[in-house]
């Protein structure tokens, strides 16, 4: 092979790879799970996080898989109460009652089509996608509360960690973000996805914050809801909440959106508490954050040989925030019960739409890619297209002046800049440097060229 296109060669096979390293969008500390969420990799030498072990995966399976179709919502299935439990986990404890189903208001609120099962589109309006798994899902207008399209928009399912949009409503409200919260065992102790708390780690309530909404720790929910007076006053907030917005399908029986007895939501309830949400700057900040370093926590005097666990980068676990143009933010959520759920904003031309998916799975695509699918749908819809509307009571704070997904304003009122992702910077510079790269191999592979002429 001549020197030449060895150069050429070893230049244009050097460029590519550095530039599409740098083109990953996903920062490598979100590992996907199987579940169609993500989880938080702790940085080396960081603790494990228990409950985010992703299986492995095997080769092709000899079974056959059956065809997918979209569940059929015509008959109003779940117009009472979300479908029966695969599980033991809403037996509700010895002595206490079984939750009666939530009322059904009527007529519905948010419409009188908004009291119909299967899906709703406005007149003249195109079919759905296809490749939609969720039961039960809508779309809406942001900032006016348009509905724009839906399926079983009032049918009650369960929430899973979505759920925590309205812990995080009542926390942001209530609490001192900078007062400084000492991690207990009982926090990581608790059950399902944990983002890595530890007993004696000092932990700020903003950083409980960022791990409750960016990596859906239900060891931060634990945290945040002692603060509120335990989980049953933290409950009791949450559902006060819920009624104060008109959310009449919701009714939380955990913080952290683990099953319980009774839990329940609709996919317009989790788009009226995601928008209530959503006009809290930092709720929307920390949406849009794509990693954070995270406090670690002391050696555990009980364990012999135990030494100082150091902190680490947590990550979003929203894909959708890394992978869609104009993607504001969301909420992941998952239990057997559940299985996936998911809400989200994304913006386009001045326009921003919320999805939220309930009772989904990562059949024949995975949840955000759905919630993606949706999202150019109701993009492409008319400007003017409505099916129903979300309550006007609660916060009249959604503005379309709102920043979203940026830092509250400082105390003189001028914006704080974004705090920005470690791997971006170098990101960037890895774009600009990489065709220089090239240029420069290519020039040095020309002079060698000339020389062995």
């Amino acid at each position: 092979m001549r020197i030449r296109e060895v150069g050429v060669r070893a230049a244009c096979c050097l460029g590519a790879a550095v530039t599409a390293a740098a083109l990953a969008g996903t920062p490598a500390v979100a590992v996907p799970a199987t579940d169609g969420s993500s989880t938080s990799a702790p940085a080396p030498g960081a603790p494990p996080t228990p409950g985010n072990t992703t299986p492995p995966t095997g080769g092709p399976s000899a079974t056959t898989t059956p065809p997918f179709t979209t569940p059929n919502t015509d008959n109003c299935p779940q117009k009472t109460q979300p479908p029966a439990p695969v599980d033991t986990s809403e037996v509700p404890a010895p002595g206490d009652p079984t939750p009666s189903p939530l009322p059904v208001p009527s007529p519905a609120i948010g419409g009188q089509r908004m009291g119909d099962c299967g899906v709703v589109l406005p007149d003249g309006a195109p079919p759905v996608p296809a490749e939609i798994s969720a039961t039960s899902w809508m779309v809406s207008d942001l900032d006016t509360g348009r509905v724009l399209a839906a399926k079983d928009p009032h049918g009650r399912y369960r929430p899973a960690s979505t759920i925590k949009v309205a812990l995080a409503i009542v926390a942001l409200r209530s609490l001192d973000l900078d007062e400084v919260v000492i991690g207990t065992q009982a926090d990581a102790d608790v059950d399902g996805t944990r983002v890595g708390i530890g007993p004696g780690g000092r932990y700020t309530n903003r950083q409980l914050m960022q791990a409750l909404i960016m990596c859906s720790g239900n060891d931060a929910a634990h945290a945040i809801a002692a603060q509120l007076g335990g989980d049953k006053r933290a409950v009791a907030k949450m559902n006060d909440v819920a009624k104060t917005l008109r959310a009449l399908d919701t009714r939380a029986a955990t913080p952290s959106g683990l099953d319980g007895p009774g839990m329940s939501t609709s996919a317009y309830d989790l788009s009226v508490l995601f928008r209530e949400a959503m006009s809290i700057p930092l709720f929307a900040e920390l949406l849009h954050t794509e990693q954070v370093d995270f406090p670690g926590y002391p050696a555990d005097p009980r364990i012999p040989g135990d030494k100082d666990h150091p902190g680490f980068l947590i990550a979003n676990d929203n894909q959708l925030l890394y992978n869609y143009p104009g993607a504001i933010g969301g909420k992941t959520g998952f239990t057997d019960d559940a299985r996936q759920t998911f809400v989200a904003a994304a913006e386009r031309d001045g326009h921003r739409l919320v999805v939220t998916l309930l009772k989904a799975d990562v059949r024949p695509i995975r949840p955000w890619e759905q919630a993606a699918r949706l999202l150019d749908y109701g993009f492409a819809l008319d400007t003017d297209a409505r099916i129903g509307k979300l309550p006007e009571s609660g916060s009249d704070a959604v503005q379309p002046s709102v920043p979203l997904a940026s830092p509250p304003p400082r105390a003189d009122g001028t914006q704080a800049e974004p705090e920005r992702p470690a791997h971006q910077g170098a990101r960037v510079a890895t774009l600009i440097g990489a065709p220089l790269l090239v240029v420069v191999l290519l020039l040095w592979a020309r002079r060698a060229f000339r020389r062995g002429r």
